[in-house]
């Protein structure tokens, strides 16, 4: 019986992001003199390549990475401190959909393809069935304001992590789920991939291979 959300999310998580990376890594044909840019991202999984690229991780948080062989900086992703084609591509994993609202999205992609020669931009798919954030069916179908008022109670999210009436709300109001068309909006000159499960979009994926 799992004790709290995370028992349920971490092993998918896992399971997506490992698969997904891996995929990352072979598209771009990364080897260890590769300077990938992880776009919101963490440390944990890039030990998961065999062959580790020079990382640096933007993110608004800090910590201390001393054990681990990575760069971080604390960065808006909206406003990246690098140079132009600093990377040779950036990577950005479900983060796109917690952005606010259209305008920072357009922001932070124009900033993805500024520093990086190449990018590889993912989100969790608008259509697929199953709410990505909550692992409840159709949650994210229903309107902001169901959202609220159910989040807490009737999604599994919200029974095993018990937010309070305010988290809940707060949770919701921060993802924005896009669609093919959208993330084709933000990053025209991409190609978009689908990430599939037994057959269905479940992620889909801005990708720019690098520009000499």
């Amino acid at each position: 019986m799992p004790r709290s959300f995370a028992d349920i999310h971490r092993p998918l998580a896992r399971f997506f992001r490992s698969r997904r990376l891996r995929h990352f890594a072979q598209s771009f044909k990364l080897d260890r003199q590769s300077a990938v840019l992880d776009l919101g991202g963490a440390e944990y999984y890039w030990p998961w390549l065999k062959v580790r690229p020079r990382v640096t991780v933007a993110n608004f948080e800090q910590r201390d990475l001393k054990k681990v062989d990575l760069d971080w900086v604390r960065a808006d992703g909206r406003k990246l401190p690098f140079q132009d084609g600093a990377f040779d591509v950036v990577y950005c994993n479900s983060v796109l959909e917690h952005l606010p609202d259209e305008a920072s999205r357009s922001a932070m992609a124009r900033e993805v393809a500024r520093v990086g020669r190449g990018y590889s931009v993912q989100t969790p798919y608008r259509w697929f069935p199953v709410d990505a954030h909550t692992l409840t069916p159709a949650f994210h179908f229903l309107p902001k304001r169901w959202q609220s008022r159910l989040a807490r109670n009737f999604t599994l999210w919200g029974r095993l992590q018990r937010p309070t009436p305010a988290e809940a709300r707060g949770f919701v109001e921060n993802i924005r789920l896009l669609t093919a068309r959208d993330l084709q909006r933000l990053f025209p000159d991409a190609v978009i991939e689908r990430e599939r499960f037994f057959g269905l979009t479940k992620s889909v994926i801005a990708v720019r291979q690098q520009r000499r």
